[in-house]
C-alpha cells in the first residue's frame, strides 16, 4: 500500500529535518548517479553542454530536484495537489518518461544511506521509500 500513514510521515519529517541541510550535496550525487547507472536517462540533458557530476547544469539541475522533493515533504497530506504544477512540466515540457522518477528515487535512497549511514534508519528507510514513490505516483499525474 502506498498511502502514506501518520507514523510514516512523522517519519518523513523528522528525517527531512536531519537531512535537509546537505540537500544540494544529495541533489548533485544523487542525479551524476542517475547519469552514470542509467546512462539512457542522459537524452533528457542532451542541451547542457556539459552534463559531469561538478558542471554548473548539473548542480542547477540537482537543486530543483530537491526543492521538489522539500515542496513534497511540505504538501505532504497532498502530494498530487502540491506537485501539479511539476507534474504539468515533466509531462508537457520536459517529456519525461515517467519510469524514470522510480531511478532517480532509488539514486536518492542510495546517496541518503551513504551520507547518513546513522540516521538511516530501517524505518526511515521504508517510509522515504513509500514517500518518494508517492512523489513519483504525483509526478505522473498529468501522463493520464
Amino acid at each position: 500500500d502506498m498511502s502514506l500513514t501518520e507514523k510514516d510521515k512523522v517519519a518523513i519529517k523528522e528525517l527531512w529535518k536531519k537531512i535537509s541541510k546537505s540537500s544540494d550535496t544529495i541533489g548533485v550525487e544523487a542525479v551524476s548517479r542517475l547519469l552514470n547507472v542509467y546512462p539512457q536517462t542522459k537524452t533528457y540533458f542532451t542541451h547542457w553542454p556539459d552534463n559531469k557530476p561538478g558542471s554548473t547544469y548539473l548542480k542547477a539541475h540537482a537543486k530543483k530536484v530537491m526543492g521538489g522533493i522539500a515542496l513534497a515533504v511540505v504538501n505532504i497530506d497532498d502530494l498530487t495537489g502540491g506537485l501539479m504544477e511539476l507534474s504539468e512540466k515533466h509531462a508537457f515540457t520536459l517529456r519525461v518518461d515517467p519510469a524514470n522518477f522510480k531511478l532517480l528515487n532509488h539514486c536518492i535512497l542510495v546517496v541518503i544511506s551513504m551520507l547518513f549511514p546513522n540516521e538511516f534508519s530501517p524505518e526511515y528507510h521504508v517510509a522515504f521509500d513509500k514517500f518518494l514513490a508517492g512523489v513519483a505516483v504525483a509526478l505522473s499525474e498529468k501522463y493520464r
